[in-house]
């Protein structure tokens, strides 16, 4: 029987070389041809028919393997004496006469299976770089160890492994990139750690001899040739640029990318440049961040490596990556599609770099677009959140108009916008009050200002532009306008337009709403040119614009006051005539600036006849109301004195005759109630 026959004599197997063609790492190798110098079976090869693999041998085969749809007609002796596995499959079943056998969970499949098959019966296999990931699964699987056989395929292949894939940089990616098909074998043998750490280490290490450009040229990524890629390298003489590892990374799938890019950091590479990787992979994968009209990708999208159809290291070239979802009638393709493209943005958030200007602000906040609409985890997006906070002040306008997914009736997403705002605010806050922050106050305090600058512009614009939709709520556009302190705008134009617009669009406002919305603008940083637009704006309210041509009537005044006096001061230093008079400074500025001026003047002097009209119609009032006064004070003595009217009676009769006989008198001394009428009369006057 063939369980019977003493495996430890035969003749051990041999590994041997081609010529060597590569260089890497400063060591040569050459392709790895495996083979047997002894086997029990004469055969005279494999030969394929179809989907079943036959032996040609002068012995009938007695034992099928079969593994998906490949039927392999095989001998039971050197696949025993090699392989513990199926050694045990046939001698624990008890079945002497078992001669068909089914593994479908074979790693690597039926050309993994075939190679091992080969190397049992002494056949020289060719290990590249496209198939040792899956053979290596295959032999662990299969249980080819030492225990059997002196240098047996597991051996073999981990030899193979550590002293020429992990020594080359274009092998380290095409084993890594046949390892997507290879889970959870690859992980389990350590192979994907080992090929992470190998591209990371060289791609912080010096990369002249390196191999940085094979990506974009080789078709096929299950059998390199080497000797093709002599001339891929860069010369010696050429200066490598900084990013050149980022297209051959960039075919990993997001797991094994995510692995390398945390293998990267580990070595201390700038967060800038791995940054930019991350940002080239994004825009590789999710096409959607540059074009949002991509449409649906076709058959040849749907087989890219990300996808659960994708080719290992077995199969066909690299396809691509995956396609902006933006409708569709492939509602299976799309969710799948939907589904890696969530998987990608998440990875993607969770290996960004902590420092602020790792990416940019507009590549965090088209991510954060995908990220609303492909429903991300939220406490991934409050993450990304955050980090567009940090930045906040490189954003622009386009990159801000990010739509509402959400059931909302405004088309942007005004409550997002207003949740940025807010995180900028608090960094600002944090950063300033820092300790590592105070020993450089002053120039952070000027940064800190000019950022709150460019942020109230950019609100502005914002504010401006979402203000033309007409399900816009008063009270969100009064807060996200009030979210800044007063000092970070120093001109309140842009406010302006943005209220103006709003008004176009939201004719129906009452007076109240109308003046409510104007008090979020402070008519004191308005321009001249804003100034003349609002005094001639009928949407604004009357007091509004009383408001604004009184503070432009001020700073006229101001200016006009503080050019005579530094005409002035000039005039006595340098000894230079004095401008004579305000005509002769108007006439020195352009032709608008004189019209807007004329323009003012006569709204001016309309405002100050109304206010002397008013302050007349006010005295007139006030005459009225003396004149009430008295009649008042009259009534109200004839109503305390009607019980004496019979003795003051009595006593007019005896003032008459006083005045009878002192009437040379009279005329010179008044008497005491005279007196006290003229005094009354003189203090009324003077309250008037």
């Amino acid at each position: 029987m063939y369980g019977q026959v003493d495996i430890k004599k035969m003749e051990l197997p041999v590994f041997m070389w081609e010529p060597e063609s590569e260089l890497a790492a400063g060591r040569e190798y050459g392709s790895g041809l495996l083979t047997s110098t002894k086997h029990s079976v004469k055969i005279d090869g494999f030969q394929q028919r179809g989907n079943s693999w036959h032996v040609s041998a002068d012995i009938p085969s007695d034992l099928l393997v079969q593994i998906g749809d490949a039927n392999f007609h095989l001998h039971k002796y050197p696949l025993l004496s090699r392989s513990g596995k199926l050694n045990r499959m046939i001698y624990d079943s008890r079945d002497p006469d078992l001669n068909k056998i089914v593994m479908d969970d074979l790693p690597g499949g039926p050309e993994a299976f075939e190679l091992a098959a080969k190397f049992c019966y002494g056949i020289a296999i060719d290990l590249t770089a496209g198939n040792i990931s899956g053979l290596r699964c295959a032999a662990e699987y299969l249980e080819m160890t030492e225990d059997l056989e002196e240098g047996n395929l597991i051996f073999k292949t981990e030899a193979f492994l550590s002293y020429v894939v992990l020594s080359s940089w274009r092998d380290s990616i095409v084993v890594l990139k046949s390892c997507e098909k290879l889970s959870p074998w690859a992980e389990n043998l350590q192979i994907v750690r080992r090929c992470s750490e190998s591209i990371a280490w060289k791609a912080c290490a010096n990369p002249k001899g390196i191999r940085w450009s094979y990506t974009g040229r080789a078709p096929k990524v299950s059998s390199p040739k080497w000797n093709d890629m002599k001339n891929s390298s860069p010369s010696r003489n050429q200066q490598v640029p900084p990013d050149w590892w980022f297209e051959d990374v960039s075919i990993l799938r997001i797991d094994h990318f995510v692995r390398v890019i945390t293998a990267i950091k580990v070595k201390g590479m700038r967060f800038e440049l791995i940054g930019a990787g991350i940002m080239h992979y994004a825009t590789k994968w999710l096409p959607g961040l540059i074009n949002d009209n991509t449409a649906i990708p076709g058959d040849e999208a749907c087989n890219s490596s990300n996808s659960s159809s994708s080719s290992g290291g077995g199969g066909g070239g690299w396809k691509g990556g995956l396609h902006m979802i933006v409708s569709g009638t492939r509602d299976d393709t799309s969710s799948l599609q939907a589904k890696d493209q969530r998987m990608i943005i998440e990875s993607l958030i969770s290996i960004i770099p902590q420092q602020k200007d790792s990416v940019s602000c507009s590549f965090l906040l088209r991510l954060l677009r995908m990220a609303n609409m492909l429903k991300v985890a939220p406490a991934l997006v409050t993450e990304l959140e955050k980090r567009v906070g940090m930045q906040f002040e490189q954003a622009t306008l386009a990159d801000l108009l990010i739509p509402c997914y959400n059931k909302s009736e405004t088309a942007y997403d005004v409550d997002l916008v207003q949740r940025l705002l807010e995180h900028f605010l608090v960094q600002e806050q944090t950063e300033s009050s820092s300790p590592s922050r105070q020993s450089l106050s002053d120039k952070h305090v000027g940064s800190n200002i000019s950022a709150k600058i460019r942020v109230a512009r950019l609100v502005d614009s914002y504010l401006t532009e979402v203000s033309r939709d007409r399900n816009l709520s008063l009270t969100k556009f009064q807060v996200l306008a009030e979210a800044l302190p007063e000092s970070a705008r120093t001109s309140d134009d842009g406010l302006y337009r943005a209220i103006d617009s709003y008004l176009k669009a939201h004719p129906t406002l009452t007076e109240h709403e109308r003046k409510r919305l104007c008090r979020v603008m402070d008519c004191q940083k308005l321009s001249i040119d804003a100034c003349m637009h609002a005094a001639q704006n009928e949407r604004l309210p009357l007091r509004v614009v009383v408001q604004v041509l009184f503070s432009e009537q001020v700073k006229i005044s101001n200016a006009l006051a503080n050019s005579s006096l530094k005409e002035g001061v000039e005039s006595q230093s340098h000894f230079q005539p004095m401008i004579p008079n305000r005509k002769t400074l108007l006439e020195g500025t352009p032709q608008s600036f004189q019209e807007g001026w004329a323009t003012a003047k006569k709204d001016i002097n309309t405002l100050k006849f109304e206010l002397e009209s008013v302050k007349t119609k006010y005295l007139e009032l006030q005459n009225d109301m003396e004149n009430l006064q008295k009649q008042f004070d009259k009534l109200l003595k004839q109503k305390h004195t009607s019980a004496w009217s019979s003795g003051w009676k009595k006593l007019s009769k005896l003032t008459k005759m006083t005045n009878v006989d002192n009437h040379d008198i009279a005329p010179q001394i008044p008497t005491a109630e005279e007196q006290n009428r003229k005094t009354t009369r003189r203090w009324r006057n003077s309250i008037s």
